[in-house]
């Protein structure tokens, strides 16, 4: 968790300098993605279930969730005051397609992990069906050598 923290954290620096400098926001476009990402994986694990007898780290999970959330309060301040008209909106539209992005780029994965896995199941499935085919074979041809 505290890779994701100091992630978004970084990630926030350079947005946050970006903004202020005058650039764009395409300009950090590598920058909001890292912090859309480590937010995500920052509140999937504080809403993921926690198995009985772990112990968890709420309170760390809460405190960095509410640093994330500090954080963007200061930069809607920033790209309010500092920006150009319509900087904040077009920042929730480029974080939402970020995050739409990572979806779909984590359901391919998923889909290509079963892909592989059905791949190698099938194929340890015809490797064992020719080797038990050939030990038919060499079987009766040594019952019939007796």
């Amino acid at each position: 968790m505290l890779a994701e923290l100091a992630a978004a954290n970084a990630a926030f620096a350079v947005i946050k300098q970006v903004v202020q400098n005058g650039r764009e926001l395409a300009d950090a476009g590598s920058a909001i993605t890292k912090y859309v990402g480590a937010k995500e994986e920052l509140s999937r694990r504080a809403k993921k279930k926690k198995k009985p007898g772990v112990q968890s780290n709420d309170l760390e999970e809460f405190m960095a969730l509410e640093k994330l959330k500090q954080q963007e309060a200061q930069l809607k301040e920033t790209m309010i005051w500092s920006g150009r008209p319509g900087l904040w909106k077009d920042w929730q539209t480029f974080q939402a397609q970020a995050r739409k992005s990572r979806r779909v780029q984590e359901a391919l994965a998923k889909k290509r992990r079963e892909e592989f896995v059905q791949a190698v199941a099938i194929f340890v499935g015809i490797v064992t069906g020719v080797i038990g085919v050939f030990g038919l074979v060499f079987w009766a041809l040594f019952l019939r050598a007796l």
